[in-house]
């Protein structure tokens, strides 16, 4: 997802692995379910008992699939996110003393860093039919990108859009997990992870400075960092 080089054999054994170890999970739940015992929460729990869902161990190709969406989607989007959350508010430092004096702003901030960062730049679809949009044609079959980064910062949907605002209004119109039956399902899961940690963070430190220029990660796809240097203060 990030680009640059890669051991196809190292993949392909990553990969293999994750259906290894995920089947053996499935298998052990799936014990548990024929005996009767209560199941939890889970993601495999819930598809173990879901009808469109439960015999998805017998296509391992589907199930990695499925694993490798849940897996990214928990973690490098999120991860993205967090580490954009940090340097905007060292970007526009203004914000983080609002944050401060109000943190009952989080859960709206926690949208509007989202919006600012979106951690994945655009999807690709393939045209399902004939169709003009904004004075051009795209024919059925045609592969389009639709650039989320782009629709982030509409200027007609958002105002001084490159700026981050963390009690803006409308922050949660932002189409970073998609919308309509793409919408992205850990959508939920992402916002509580930032919350927690904005949570966290604001207790534990007094300051959080970033120290050095962010390095980013080698895509087109992944709006990411690779690196950033902060230096911490712990709350007195």
């Amino acid at each position: 997802m990030t680009g640059g080089g890669a051991d196809p054999d190292e993949f392909y054994e990553a990969a293999a692995g994750i259906v290894e170890n995920f089947t053996a999970l499935w298998r052990e739940k799936e014990a548990r379910l024929s005996r009767g015992e209560e199941m939890g929460f889970d993601a495999i729990s819930l598809m173990l008992q879901n009808e469109g869902t439960k015999h998805l161990v017998k296509t391992p190709m589907q199930f990695l699939g499925d694993l490798a969406l849940l897996i990214v989607g928990g973690n490098d989007t999120t991860r993205n996110s967090m580490t954009g959350g940090v340097l905007a508010l060292n970007q526009f430092p203004n914000e983080m003393a609002k944050l401060r004096a109000n943190p009952d702003l989080i859960p709206q901030m926690v949208s509007e860093i989202i919006r600012w960062q979106t951690p994945l730049a655009y999807m690709r679809r393939v045209a399902k039919e004939d169709v003009e949009l904004g004075g051009k044609v795209i024919r059925k079959g045609d592969k389009v990108l639709m650039w989320y980064v782009s629709a982030n910062r509409d200027e007609r949907m958002f105002e001084d859009p490159d700026s981050l605002r963390i009690d803006r209004a409308n922050a949660r119109n932002h189409l970073s997990f998609g919308t309509g039956v793409h919408r992205c399902m850990g959508n939920r899961l992402a916002e509580m992870q930032l919350r927690i940690l904005w949570e966290e963070l604001l207790t534990r430190f007094e300051t959080i400075e970033v120290v050095s220029p962010p390095e980013g990660v080698q895509s087109n796809f992944v709006k990411g960092y690779e690196r950033l240097m902060v230096q911490v203060s712990p709350a007195t």
